[in-house]
């Protein structure tokens, strides 16, 4: 059990020193020395995890599917409103969250990796089949391409914002998004409901960490 911890330690060590590295350099400019370097491993120890820099990027595109922070709601609308403003709020805390945003839109990598989105829109997909399940969405909801839809605002989202900042966080953007979105999916009354405020990220993930604490 002790190797196996120190295992997951140091595999985790090297992706937060990978995607802090495919922040700054850019996957062609980030290099297995750098990276090493940075988690103050030996190259024996890179090696063992992940055979390669495409490996050590697909290892930080996997991580970005997550609904850490998220917890079951009454509502899965709701659920799909936390997911996607709780990961707003995440990523400009989490080198990893922000790399693999990076490496997703970079040509050079989606050449050789996986990106994530496919998993993303197939998670949120989950979700929204739950809900038109629960008669949460109107009859004609497609909940394939209102995931698609949902993924691809969010990430656009960002890149403007990364771009052209205005004085407020991706959070906020986010949840613009979801104003304009959720009265052409959802039944009125389910309408009425959902939390979309600016801050509802921030909350959901406090909470889920006093949670866990």
């Amino acid at each position: 059990m002790a190797s196996q911890a120190r295992g997951m330690r140091t595999r985790r060590q090297l992706l937060t020193a990978a995607a802090s590295t495919f922040l700054e350099r850019g996957y062609e400019g980030a290099s297995i020395g750098e990276i090493t370097h940075r988690a103050g491993l030996t190259r024996g120890a890179v090696y063992f995890h992940f055979a390669s820099k495409e490996e050590l990027a697909q290892g930080v595109l996997d991580q970005a599917v997550t609904t850490e922070g998220v917890r079951p709601q009454t509502l899965k609308l709701q659920e799909l409103v936390d997911t996607a403003m709780a990961l707003a709020y995440r990523l400009p805390r989490e080198p990893v969250l922000a790399a693999a945003l990076r490496l997703a839109v970079d040509n050079g990598v989606r050449r050789n990796v996986r990106t994530a989105w496919p998993d993303w829109i197939a998670l949120l997909t989950g979700i929204l089949d739950d809900a038109k399940c629960r008669g949460e969405t109107l009859p004609h909801v497609d909940t394939g391409q209102t995931a698609r839809l949902v993924m691809s605002g969010w990430t656009g989202a960002a890149l403007v914002l990364d771009g052209v900042p205005d004085g407020h966080d991706l959070e906020y953007h986010v949840g613009t998004l979801l104003d304009h979105l959720l009265p052409s999916i959802a039944v009125p009354a389910v309408l009425a409901r959902l939390d979309t405020a600016a801050g509802r990220g921030a909350r959901v993930v406090a909470a889920a960490a006093r949670e866990t604490s």
